[in-house]
């Protein structure tokens, strides 16, 4: 059992293919949390989509690069997707965010996705 989180690209027709796919990323699942929060989501953010737009993706992409993902605990979610207390990361760690390339690949994926007038959605199971 665990956090398992997905990006998926859906096309005009709803049909939808996996781009991403992270286990325990508890930084990133608290990113998309309160992205869903200010979006309007109401309900538990367990096994509902939010849908990222461009705007989304840049800020996201930003974030990442200055590792500044939130601090996320959770029964489910592993420990801290930094590797280390947050309080002392600092962003030439690059090995200390493991996530880092995948993540960063994550957003221009999404882009090329959005590019092609299709919707991105990052979705949760825990």
């Amino acid at each position: 059992m665990g956090l398992d989180q997905y990006a998926f690209r859906v096309d005009e027709n709803g049909e939808r293919s996996e781009i991403a796919y992270w286990r325990k990323h508890n930084r990133l699942q608290g990113w998309m949390e309160n992205l869903y929060t200010k979006k309007g989501g109401t309900e538990e953010f367990n096994c509902v989509d939010v849908e990222l737009g461009w705007d989304d993706i840049v800020q996201l992409e930003q974030d990442i690069t200055n590792r500044s993902l939130p601090h996320t605990q959770g029964f489910f979610f592993g420990n801290d997707s930094y590797g280390i207390d947050p309080a002392v990361v600092q962003p030439e760690d690059n090995g200390m965010y493991e996530d880092l390339h995948n993540d960063l690949q994550f957003c221009e994926t999404a882009k090329l996705a959005l590019d092609c007038n299709d919707t991105v959605v990052y979705s949760c199971w825990w």
